[in-house]
């Protein structure tokens, strides 16, 4: 999905940069998971843990991973699952948490984005375990609601190109969402694939050669 050419506020170009970062690496068709209880539940888990561990807990449910069975899982038996993605005594119940805020809605996903984006949000942030970043990542690739997910990967690139973003999880989130069209499409790739070229060029220690974004980054090396 190109963006349509738009008028962007002085100092910035976001639609630049996802056009560069689309054109380079395509659609990234992301989040991965089957169900949108499954990418709720990978948004959980993925807290401090790499995603092939994710995917490790994820298969030890053997094909059980529906709300019901979270919510009537002991819990010495969901800790035994989830533990390839660690901190699994709390993740576990963070688990158990966001599902039984999914059983408010009767686990309906056309009931909960008939709500406002702003009360979704702030239940979720009032769930044990929910921060910004896991309740924006449900919201956008769960139930395809605009709000855009700032990470570590965002926070860099804003650092490095730079970006006059702002600091804090608050500032930069409204920043990409005051600066692009309000599409969950839209801010759904745009967080892949600054995800995907963190990975690929953007690291800790930079990696710049054949960095789509390598002629318009001031910290190129």
């Amino acid at each position: 999905m190109r963006l349509p050419n738009r008028a962007v506020k002085p100092g910035m170009n976001l639609t630049a940069i996802y056009d560069i970062l689309y054109a380079h690496y395509g659609d990234p068709r992301w989040w991965p998971g089957d169900t949108p209880y499954e990418i709720m539940t990978g948004a959980v888990l993925t807290q401090n843990c790499a995603w092939h561990n994710v995917e490790k807990a994820i298969a030890n449910f053997g094909g059980r991973l529906t709300p019901d069975f979270v919510l009537n899982a002991g819990a010495a038996e969901l800790i035994e699952i989830i533990r390839p993605a660690g901190f699994f005594n709390q993740k576990a119940a963070y688990l158990k948490a966001v599902t039984a805020w999914f059983g408010k809605y009767d686990f309906n996903v056309p009931a909960v984005r008939r709500e406002p984006l702003d009360k979704l949000r702030a239940e979720l942030l009032a769930v044990k375990g929910v921060g910004n970043e896991t309740a924006d990542a449900i919201l956008l690739y769960a139930f395809d609601l605009p709000t855009f997910v700032t990470d570590a990967y965002t926070v860099r690139l804003c650092g490095r190109l730079p970006l006059n973003a702002g600091s804090g999880y608050g500032q930069i989130k409204a920043y990409f969402e005051d600066n692009l069209p309000k599409d969950a499409a839209v801010y759904n790739n745009l967080h892949a694939l600054i995800v995907i070229n963190a990975k690929a060029h953007c690291r800790k220690k930079p990696g710049c050669g054949g960095c789509p974004l390598e002629d318009i980054c001031e910290k190129r090396i």
